[in-house]
């Protein structure tokens, strides 16, 4: 089948990927929002899980990657609940790793091992391999961490598809991992990820769309009106779930997620503090025969990590307005 994205162009996609493709858990990710709470604040952040699973195995695949890559890069996700990392908020787990936890679980319970096994894969090729393309500790570029920048930050208008186009570019292997050839091409990248992780994911609207559906979660949890399981469905089907349940705290909580609240940042007398998991970048640029982090070559990306890191410490303060739609 030919699979066409917004960043990668077009692609013949067959056999074993294409299989991975239309099966229930990658397209389930169709009905999950990648910024979690965020479409329900601002109807045009909506990029979902499965255009960034598909992103990230095209680019895998474009980066030289082998199928076996692709595949996992496709597949990383599948275990993501519905809103994303709001789940993270709800268990208070502040690595925002919850779906990696359950991420086996959830892989063995579907139809995926059979697809694979049809194909002479096992599915301990996906958990037990390390992909150096797919996945690096911060602050190294990565396939999964370069395509939700990107395609976040084209979608919502705050960098162009020739400049995307641009950038990749320079972008290189060496060793089987992902560095760049170009400084400029390293600071702009850097200065792109930090308009997602710290403009975007900290957005007051966003952290308190983040607040706010977590607090509607927890309480139905707490209540036994839904079931961690409900949450494997899409967001739409959980949002009409909550909508479902007669008890007014609940109501009263789901109408305080709506996209024209008022907030404010302030230091004191504040309703809302939230922060999200600290993320920093620093990509490898090859200086002549040597690998050089950017932060080593440019005094721009050293002080925008330090700025990020202080922000992301800190977190946001915020004062809603107007608490009583």
């Amino acid at each position: 089948m030919i699979v066409s994205d917004s960043l990668y162009g077009q692609h013949d996609i067959g056999g074993v990927l294409e299989e991975l493709m239309l099966s229930k858990p990658v397209q389930r990710l169709k009905g999950v929002h990648q910024g979690g709470a965020s479409y329900l604040m601002n109807e045009t952040w909506n990029v979902t899980r499965y255009d960034h699973s598909v992103g990230v195995m095209l680019l895998i695949r474009k980066l030289g990657g082998s199928l076996e890559e692709q595949m996992a890069g496709l597949l990383h996700d599948v275990s993501h609940m519905a809103f994303s990392h709001v789940i993270d908020f709800v268990l208070e787990c502040k690595e925002e790793d919850h779906h990696e936890k359950i991420f086996e679980r959830i892989i063995m319970n579907s139809e995926i091992p059979f697809i694979l096994k049809r194909y002479g894969y096992q599915c301990e090729t996906i958990f037990d391999s390390e992909w150096n393309l797919l996945e690096r500790p911060a602050p190294e570029l990565c396939a999964d961490r370069v395509d939700y920048t990107l395609r976040d930050m084209y979608h919502y208008g705050n960098i162009t598809l020739e400049s995307v186009r641009d950038f990749l570019v320079h972008v290189i292997i060496v060793d089987g991992r992902m560095c760049l050839d170009d400084l400029e091409a390293s600071e702009w990248f850097v200065k792109t990820y930090y308009g997602e992780v710290i403009d975007f994911f900290m957005d007051p609207l966003n952290l308190y769309g983040y607040d706010a559906l977590a607090k509607a979660l927890k309480w139905a949890l707490e209540k036994k009106w839904i079931s961690l399981d409900d949450l494997l469905g899409e967001d739409e089907e959980v949002m009409l779930l909550l909508h479902s349940i007669e008890d007014d705290d609940l109501k009263n909580l789901l109408k305080r997620i709506r996209g024209d609240v008022m907030l404010c940042e302030v230091q004191a007398d504040y309703d809302l503090h939230r922060k999200t998991k600290v993320r920093l970048i620093d990509p490898s640029v090859m200086l002549g025969t040597r690998l050089v982090r950017t932060s080593k070559l440019s005094g721009k990306v050293k002080a925008m990590g330090i700025e990020a890191c202080k922000k992301a410490t800190r977190g946001i303060y915020l004062k809603v307005m107007d608490s009583n739609p």
